[in-house]
């Protein structure tokens, strides 16, 4: 009996530790995303595609969404909290005071695409942990998706 609880246990713990991995989201992938984003919006119009990646299903997968801005910094869309849509994000500090939305805006219109480091607090750990948002500048939309690193 105390063996099979013990395969038990192990079993539970290791489904538990598997399925947080499986559900992280790669670097290549919130680039792919973005890139994908941004083809969606040259095929269907702006309009249709910032609903779309606000309300709808085809770019969020696991933990990855795609946000967009304004050359302002404005939320324009966002698939992971639709409530952020309309907040001037420019003055967003981390936990470390760095203002990575100004840096994600600057480098969009200055640079075109790129990525961007900062420290958030991961919703599934509940730690402040290390992030990247690729981001890519179409039109006048700055389409951004970020990735915890490990």
């Amino acid at each position: 009996m105390k063996r099979l609880l013990v395969l038990v246990f192990a079993f539970v713990f290791l489904f538990c530790f598997m399925g947080q991995a499986i559900g992280a989201g790669t670097a290549s992938e919130a680039e792919a995303m973005v890139k994908k984003a941004a083809e969606f919006i040259k095929a269907n119009g702006k309009d249709k595609a910032l609903k779309e990646f606000t309300e709808g299903t085809k770019f969020k997968k696991d933990d990855l969404y795609i946000f967009a801005l304004d050359p302002k910094g404005l939320t324009i869309a966002h698939g992971g909290n639709p409530k952020l849509v309309g907040k001037d994000m420019i003055g967003l500090k981390d936990a470390t005071g760095k203002l990575f939305i100004k840096e994600i805006v600057d480098n969009a219109n200055s640079k075109g695409s790129g990525w961007a480091d900062y420290k958030w607090t991961n919703p599934v750990t509940k730690k402040i942990e290390d992030k990247s948002t690729y981001y890519m500048k179409v039109g006048d939309v700055i389409l951004g998706c970020g990735i915890y690193k490990k």
